[in-house]
């Protein structure tokens, strides 16, 4: 691993006891927690790497920086002799792949997750010979150009897609682009799932064209769809209802609002041999509910896998509501005896407070619930103990019963 001697890296100094959440495990600075009269944070560049030292100057690790930032700086190494270059990347990769390839037999899942792999600011998605690459910080951004070598040395992709289109880069002054940046490739990639084939817009798609957290949640999906009709809200392209649709299901519905991923839903149907079990209904989501439930249709499952509906604190009361109309909504289009999975992509909507809101639906419109489990992010998106905001998926898999 190349090595840099601290005494080369400017110094960003902490106050008296604020280095005590970084000992216990943390990985981010705050702004209020530097030393500004010893390391003024005006003097270093977005993205410039630091030696960050305790009030006494003994050094806590590397880190890179973002002055402008309430979370000013991350830290990407506790050894001070290294700093964030191919090398240490090389070698993070190597640990991540370690646990992937352990997990999982077909090579499609995301195999970096930003601080819960040791490389805050970037994620990287594979499917199968591809992998994409999102960057959300400027300390990373600086060392982009190492990160598709360090693939490169560690994969051996056939082709690299930077897909840095993503709101999070405004915070740190970055521009958006999304660019091949190694081999060529379509727009479209495969992927493997919980057995199952898809195809996705790794180019145009959101995010990095997939969503591989819910696997745990769309695998107990499979096991219960035999013989079932089902209905896939904000289905994206199929993810859970193709799924649902492979292991069995009589009928499958998947409703989102976009007509190009409803396309995909189709392509992905024929893929699996299944388009003659999957239809698909373009619209607001709400809307849509409120169509079907006019027409008179039933389903024995209904999954609600909404976009975050509470993207900052301050909106949790209001991102609530939300989630509560979506899932009264899903609740009435429920047989007596069916099933809710009820996911949710918001990291300030903790578990307990998605169950109560599954169970405050049910009761507004006089059913009864059964919670039957609970299910979090897959094992790609491990989750670091020291920062609760790497812990963001959930869903509630509950039955609903009529009213005593």
């Amino acid at each position: 691993m190349g090595i840099t001697m601290s005494s080369q890296l400017a110094e960003l100094r902490l106050k008296p006891r604020s280095d005590r959440r970084i000992k216990a495990g943390h990985l981010w600075i705050y702004s209020n927690e530097v030393d500004t009269d010893a390391t003024p944070l005006k003097n270093f560049e977005n993205g410039q790497q630091v030696n960050v030292t305790n009030s006494g100057g003994k050094s806590l690790g590397v880190a890179y920086v973002n002055p402008a930032n309430l979370i000013c700086a991350r830290i990407v190494t506790r050894n001070s002799k290294h700093e964030l270059n191919k090398s240490l990347i090389v070698h993070r990769l190597k640990v991540a792949l370690s646990l992937r390839e352990r997990l999982f037999e077909q090579p499609s899942y995301r195999l970096i997750y930003g601080e819960s792999d040791g490389l805050p600011g970037l994620i990287v998605d594979r499917f199968q010979d591809v992998v994409c690459v999102q960057i959300a910080t400027a300390g990373m951004e600086l060392v982009k150009d190492q990160v598709v070598e360090a693939l490169l040395k560690v994969l051996s992709p056939r082709a690299i897609v930077m897909k840095n289109d993503t709101g999070a880069r405004d915070a740190e002054g970055l521009n958006k682009y999304v660019e091949v940046v190694h081999g060529e490739i379509g727009d479209e990639v495969e992927l493997i799932e919980n057995g199952v084939k898809f195809i996705a817009p790794i180019l145009s798609g959101q995010k990095t064209g997939w969503f591989f957290d819910h696997r745990p949640a769309r695998a107990r999906l499979q096991q219960l769809s035999k013989g079932k009709r089902v209905l896939d809200v904000f289905s994206y392209i199929g993810g859970w209802g193709i799924q649902a649709a492979v292991a069995g299901a009589s009928e499958v519905v998947c409703v989102d609002s976009s007509e190009k991923a409803l396309d995909w839903v189709e392509k992905n149907a024929e893929l699996n041999g299944v388009a003659d079990k999957v239809g698909t209904l373009q619209g607001n989501a709400a809307e849509a509910l409120q169509a079907l439930l006019a027409e008179g249709e039933k389903f024995d499952i209904v999954i609600v896998d909404p976009p975050a509906f509470i993207k900052r604190k301050k909106d949790a009361a209001k991102g609530e509501k939300a989630y509560a109309k979506i899932n009264q909504l899903a609740i009435r289009l429920l047989e007596k005896d069916g099933i809710l999975f009820s996911a949710s992509c918001s990291m300030h909507l903790p578990v307990d407070k998605l169950t109560d809101v599954v169970r405050g639906a049910a009761r507004h419109i006089d059913r009864q619930s059964q919670l039957l489990e609970r299910f979090g992010q897959g094992c790609d998106h491990p989750i670091h103990p020291s920062i609760p905001e790497t812990e963001y998926i959930k869903t509630v898999m509950a039955r609903i019963l009529p009213a005593d």
